[in-house]
């Protein structure tokens, strides 16, 4: 594979060849008469992981939010352009009214800042949603659970206390088993809303090392205010800004163009740390 290039700077191979798993045209979102996010469109390239950047404020959560329809449950919310998701078939309409929504939910899970298992057994938050979905075999419970639990690098660490209550566990853990829980009913886009800023620097290091591990098998969008973070796990990096009190997408770009040579003064001005 031919190396990308920027002037003299040689980008490197992506981790995969670029292939749109969701392409966002014209989005915009509003809170009632309140517009917070306008013209975003950009490729989520599938199999990588694209990290939202940008001060507090700029939309990039609502940005999130709308890429599984979660801004379906906030009051007066309202979302207009185009969202697509890539399949076999062709393209889904992921705005469609008539879609399925707990069904696209399933394919495309959400990870919050804070960590929130379920007041249950470390077991039963792996098992909840397998049986919602309509798992019932004891052996594919736990098996699929294994799996997932090893992906997150939590099952040596808890295979002896299944059912010991996850609030027991610690903070980065916790964070750990909610990203294994997503996991279980196999998504193929996982949205991560600053899932380390809640850590400590240690819990916040393995997960982070945890996210690039998924690169390849999933396609990541992850929002973090840690520039640091989002050059080291970022092949994508998108960066937000507000123009008018309203969040804008100003640049995209491959994480190393976009941190070694941005295009746009204001993309130049956050990275040096001058704004934000």
């Amino acid at each position: 594979m031919t190396p990308h290039t920027l002037g003299d700077i040689e980008m490197g191979p992506p981790c995969c060849v670029p292939v749109p798993h969701l392409s966002i045209e014209n989005l915009a979102v509003a809170y009632g008469d309140t517009p917070v996010l306008s013209n975003v469109s950009l490729d989520i390239h599938k199999g990588c992981i694209t990290a939202l950047i940008g001060p507090s404020g700029c939309g990039k959560t609502s940005f999130l939010n709308s890429l599984n329809r979660l801004t379906d449950l906030i009051p007066g919310a309202r979302v207009e352009g185009r969202i697509r998701l890539a399949n076999e078939s062709g393209t889904l309409d992921l705005l469609d009214s008539s879609l399925d929504v707990r069904a696209l939910r399933r394919r495309i899970g959400m990870i919050f800042q804070k960590p929130n298992p379920f007041p249950m057994s470390i077991r039963r938050n792996l098992e909840l949603p397998l049986r919602e979905h309509g798992m019932r075999r004891a052996d594919l419970l736990a098996h699929t659970i294994e799996t997932a639990l090893a992906d997150v690098g939590l099952w040596n660490e808890v295979r002896d206390r299944l059912d010991a209550p996850a609030l027991t566990l610690s903070g980065g853990q916790q964070q750990r088993l909610c990203i294994a829980r997503a996991l279980v009913l196999e998504p193929e886009i996982l949205l991560m809303d600053e899932p380390c800023s809640a850590l400590d620097p240690i819990a916040s290091g393995v997960v982070e090392e945890m996210i690039q591990s998924l690169r390849g098998r999933y396609t990541v969008v992850i929002v973090t205010h840690n520039l640091a973070q989002a050059r080291r796990v970022g092949n994508y990096a998108a960066f937000f800004w507000m123009r008018e009190r309203i969040g804008q997408l100003v640049e995209f770009g491959h994480c190393r163009q976009i941190f070694d040579a941005p295009v746009h003064p204001a993309t130049a001005a956050y990275i040096g740390g001058m704004h934000g």
